[in-house]
């Protein structure tokens, strides 16, 4: 039987909406979409480069607890309600992405909370060997 677990990050939008942070699935781990909040204090920037950072925090706590790192990420989509503010994030996504060149899409849409400029979504698949 495959493993199948939940992790949760502390956010209070997780506790409210009823969903997990990830979900492993024996190799594969599923990260939900994940805004620029600091789940400790749920405070968030009102910079996108700053969210893009925190968003990049809180995405390798949920990889590390996975036991992966961003060298396993085979997928990412982002998601910006301002397409202006994508490009001006590059480099803090390159900076965890450029060496492993997952596959991305960039999408441009309304988010949950007005204050929110980004949100990341990752899959990555585990290297049990």
């Amino acid at each position: 039987m495959t493993e199948r677990r939940s992790i949760l990050s502390g956010s209070t939008f997780e506790e409210e909406i009823g969903y997990a942070r990830a979900v492993v699935d024996g190799d594969w781990v599923h990260l939900s979409g994940t805004t620029g909040f600091d789940y400790t204090t749920m405070t968030i920037s009102d910079q996108v480069v700053e969210q893009a950072e925190q968003c990049l925090r809180n995405i390798e706590a949920a990889l590390t607890e996975a036991k992966c790192t961003f060298a396993d990420v085979v997928r990412v989509r982002y998601l910006l309600p301002d397409r202006a503010d994508f490009e001006p994030c590059w480099p803090v996504l390159r900076r965890a992405f450029g060496e492993v060149r997952p596959a991305a899409t960039m999408l441009m849409c309304g988010l949950a909370d007005p204050r929110m400029k980004i949100e990341i979504e990752v899959y990555a698949r585990r290297n049990t060997a």
